[in-house]
This record gives structure tokens, C-alpha cells and sequence, in this order.
């Protein structure tokens, strides 16, 4: 399966990633041990192979790390970015100087296994709530240096992104609300600060918060840490805000959006979903995804 509407990286954001890499690697003298143990003439041929099913996520990095570290490295992909595959599959065959391809190895691994971990959790979480017309969301709990990377690897699993940073989103927290005094005034001055593009979203914590909310019309509201009951209440009050009913209310514009975050997991996010909020945040996705087994294999003819 590949995902539609492919999400694109940048090649120059490919690029710097990869150089870092590399740089970090090679450190000040290379890799010592292929210059050792390699004659400089010799070629050889690899394959990357999946050792477990997932969501492959990385080719591109994995291709710009071969190509920087020698351009005479030939690397032939053999699958895409978003594609879902099985053990044993052949993602891209490697041939050309041995030396190079040895040295770029684990950078173009290290790319590859975080950022297909990363996908293959979003995509358990987007399955189990396929049903409905919830979408799991990535948060800014992201490794530094690697946020781009993470939440295009969640976009390509089936995820959604929550916000990039602090300066493309405006989401007024309990410790903003706490400072400022209180939701509905920090919702207004969010409103006469923000340009018309820019979204405003708020936490709230009670189904009281949330009326209060509502009253100030926010973009989104963040309901944290409710359970499947409150969340379900939050929905009709949302709901009866807007004037509609139950069967009007997914994807109509007069009502509020309805983001639910907090004890999101494998296990509870399907009874989330299914209260009829429209987004489910969490840092799992990003935080505790676990590597995809993914190994290079030199062939030996």
C-alpha cells in the first residue's frame, strides 16, 4: 500500500541531514577500518533488506548518503517511501567502490530503521482507528534535529501533524492559561494577535473549560486527559454549541474541532477514536517507536 497525496522533503534538507551524518561518522580520519582491511580498487555489490514488516520510510536519505560518501556508488531503489512490506524484501541494491559503500553504511541504516520505526507505529495507530474518521497526530515531542524527518515519516505511516513549531500554530496551554488569567481572554488575545492564517487552538481539562471555550470560538480544542465518557460529552456539548445535530456534525464548518491527547496508547486509542473526536495527539508515535530491522548485505559472487 502507498499512501496518496505523498508528503515531499526538501533536497537540500536531505542533503544537510545527511552531510551531519556523515561528518559525525567519519570523524577525523574515516573509516579506519576499511582503509585497513580493503584495497582501495575494490567494488562490491549490496542489497538493504527487510527483516521484519513495516512501512519503509528513508530512501532518499539512504540513497544521498551512498552518493555523498563517493558518486560512483550506484544505488537502485526497489521500493518507495510509504510503501508496506514483508520480510525478506529487497528495498535497494548497492554497487561501486567497496570502501564507500562499507563507510556509508550505517548512516543510510540509521536513517532508514528510525525514520520506517517511526512510520510502522503510526500506521498500527492510524489502523486501529481506520473505521472512523479520526486521524493520529504527531506532536512537537520529536528527537532535535530530526523533527522534519520524524513527522514526514508520521505523514507517510498515516498520521497527521499537530504543528511544526512554536511559531505556525497558536495552542494556549494550562500554564499559558494560568499567567494570562484566563481561557476566554487568552483566547481573545490570541484572536487580535494572530494573523487570519494562523490557527488557535486551547487545552481545556473539564467539560466547564470547554463551554467556556466555546463561547470564545477557538480553531481547535485540546481535551487532555479525558476518558471515553468525557470525551463523548465533549463532543455533544461541541455539538449543541454549533447548533447541529449528531448527523450534521462531522465536517460541518460552524463547529469547533476537537483534538483529544493524554493515555493515548495501542490499546485505548480505538475507544478514543470512536467518541467522534476529529484528531487524537500523542508522542508515541514519535518518542517510543521502536526501529525497523532493516540490514545491508554484502553479495557475494
Amino acid at each position: 500500500m502507498t499512501v496518496p497525496n505523498l508528503p515531499v522533503l526538501s533536497p537540500f534538507l536531505i542533503e544537510d541531514q545527511v552531510r551531519a551524518a556523515l561528518v559525525e561518522d567519519l570523524g577525523r580520519a574515516g573509516d579506519i577500518t576499511s582503509q585497513a582491511t580493503v584495497a582501495a580498487g575494490m567494488t562490491a555489490k549490496a542489497e538493504l533488506n527487510a527483516r521484519e514488516p513495516g512501512v519503509i520510510v528513508g530512501m532518499e536519505l539512504a540513497a544521498a548518503a551512498f552518493r555523498l560518501m563517493d558518486p560512483a556508488i550506484v544505488f537502485e531503489p526497489l521500493v518507495r517511501d510509504g510503501d508496506r512490506v514483508e520480510p525478506d524484501t529487497v528495498l535497494a541494491r548497492v554497487s561501486g567502490p567497496a570502501r564507500g559503500v562499507l563507510a556509508a553504511e550505517r548512516v543510510a541504516l540509521n536513517f532508514l530503521m528510525h525514520l520506517s520505526g517511526v512510520a510502522t507505529y503510526t500506521a498500527a495507530f492510524a489502523d486501529e482507528i481506520a473505521h472512523t474518521t479520526a486521524r493520529v497526530c504527531c506532536t512537537r515531542k520529536t528527537i532535535p534535529g530530526l523533527r522534519a524527518l520524524e513527522k514526514y515519516a508520521v505523514r507517510m505511516g498515516g498520521g497527521s501533524s499537530h504543528r511544526y513549531g512554536l511559531d505556525d500554530a497558536i495552542l494556549i496551554k494550562d500554564n499559558h492559561i494560568a499567567v494570562s488569567g484566563g481561557i476566554a481572554g487568552a483566547i481573545r488575545a490570541a484572536r487580535e494577535f494572530a494573523g487570519h492564517l494562523v490557527k488557535v487552538e486551547v487545552e481545556v481539562t473539564t467539560l466547564e473549560e470547554l463551554e467556556e471555550a466555546l463561547e470564545a470560538a477557538p480553531d481547535v480544542v485540546l481535551l487532555d486527559n479525558m476518558g471515553p465518557e468525557l470525551l463523548r460529552r465533549a463532543v455533544e456539548i461541541n455539538c449543541d454549541c454549533a447548533g447541529l445535530t449528531n448527523d450534521d456534525y462531522v465536517g460541518d464548518p460552524r463547529r469547533v474541532k476537537l483534538e483529544a491527547s493524554g493515555n493515548v496508547n495501542l490499546k485505548t486509542i480505538r475507544s478514543i477514536a470512536e467518541t467522534g473526536v476529529d484528531y487524537i495527539s500523542t508522542s508515541k508515535i514519535t518518542m517510543a517507536a521502536p526501529t525497523l530491522d532493516i540490514g545491508l548485505d554484502v553479495v557475494v559472487s
